[in-house]
């Protein structure tokens, strides 16, 4: 890690506003590459009247078709549109998420169809800045820490947290490393 350190500079996690817009980014940025990804949450934020605009009754107020106009699959529309309705109807409660602790923000999270670890994990680090996030499931961590450990296949998921053992409590930071050890980290950085 400490090459890595020296090669990339300070760190500078850009953080994402807390909320339903970041949230709607995440799941849109799953498992698609940032460029695709990107078009689609302009498309979106277009949509409904701009970035602060991406609101949960705006996004309600989409049907299903113009939503798969804009190029969403269904699936990423029955999970942005679930969230929406939760956060609409008091089902889920964002702010309150700064007060709980990881494990919990986690597990409330990923209570919601659509958001699983990888998107909670995202917001975690982006949205609410914690410093201890450890996405093991993250593809580009995984490439990452494969590299600079001299593995020569991807590690696993369980690989990658025996080797982040002595970076926590601040896993995020190493994170974000790794992520811009792989180059411009086009892809890797959702938000």
């Amino acid at each position: 890690m400490a090459r890595i350190i020296r090669r990339v500079g300070p760190c500078r996690i850009a953080p994402s506003p807390p909320g339903f817009s970041t949230i709607v980014r995440c799941i849109i940025y799953q498992q698609l590459s940032g460029k695709v990804a990107f078009r689609l949450l302009e498309r979106l934020r277009e949509e409904v009247g701009g970035e602060h605009a991406l609101l949960p009754e705006n996004v309600l107020r989409l049907t299903p078709e113009r939503m798969r106009e804009l190029g969403l699959s269904r699936q990423k529309i029955r999970y942005i549109r679930d969230f929406a309705a939760g956060c609409r109807n008091g089902e889920i409660d964002l702010e309150a998420l700064h007060r709980l602790p990881d494990d919990e923000v986690l597990q409330r999270l990923i209570s919601r169809k659509g958001v699983g670890p990888w998107t909670a994990h995202m917001y975690m680090i982006f949205a609410l800045g914690r410093l201890d996030v450890l996405p093991i499931g993250d593809l580009g961590v995984r490439v990452a820490v494969g590299k600079a450990y001299g593995f020569d296949e991807t590690p696993s998921p369980g690989e990658v947290e025996e080797i982040a053992a002595p970076w926590r409590p601040y896993a995020t930071i190493a994170t974000w490393y790794l992520w811009r050890s792989l180059g411009d980290g086009e892809g890797l950085d959702p938000v």
